[in-house]
């Protein structure tokens, strides 16, 4: 089976409504994957699965759980190949958020972005926490995770902002994993213009 085939495939399973309400989407478990990728400390792959699920999803047979789990660890797999190449970072929605910010496919994988975040997020602000909290801020706005606290509400209100915060994501990413998983590269390449 071909790589295209078996994400179908882990698309079809996760976007469907028999898995539990918690569990993230295709477009979110991507997001959450890309975090993975970038995350200065590699998490173990049960930990990581049972997260991306919230509570074991029933499958119809042990066939279709190798077949989700492999496909799952393909997809991770081949976000870190993106991360480390040196091709631009490919989303699997729109860089938009259009008019409904709440409805946009893009919330869904900020939010399933910040969730691996989440899982350490200690480990992500060890090491250059102002660059890597400012790398994170459109993430961390368009996920609408944050919406209470004013600074963020002021910012998610204004839409055309948001939009040009989207636009930033994939730099972004190429960035904050050139911090997380090459550091003795950074001075390199992120040195600010003075």
């Amino acid at each position: 089976m071909s790589f295209t085939e078996q994400l179908s495939r882990l698309r079809t399973f996760l976007d469907s409504d028999e898995l539990y309400e918690e569990a993230l989407d295709y477009v979110a478990a991507h997001g959450y994957l890309t975090a993975l990728a970038i995350c200065p400390e590699t998490v173990l792959e049960d930990e990581w699965m049972a997260e991306l699920f919230a509570e074991p999803p029933v499958y119809k047979d042990q066939a279709q759980k190798d077949d989700i789990e492999s496909a799952l660890r393909q997809l991770k797999s081949h976000i870190e190949r993106q991360l480390a190449s040196d091709e631009e970072f490919v989303l699997p929605c729109d860089l938009d958020v259009g008019d409904e910010p709440e409805e946009s496919e893009l919330r869904g994988w900020c939010i399933g972005f910040m969730e691996g975040v989440f899982l350490r997020e200690d480990i992500w602000f060890e090491e250059d926490e102002d660059e890597v909290s400012e790398l994170l801020l459109p993430i961390m706005v368009v996920s609408g995770l944050f919406d209470e606290q004013p600074d963020f509400a002021e910012i998610a209100e204004d839409l055309d902002l948001l939009d040009s915060m989207a636009a930033q994501i994939p730099e972004l990413l190429t960035t904050l994993f050139l911090i997380c998983q090459a550091p003795e590269e950074k001075p390199v390449l992120l040195k600010k213009p003075r």
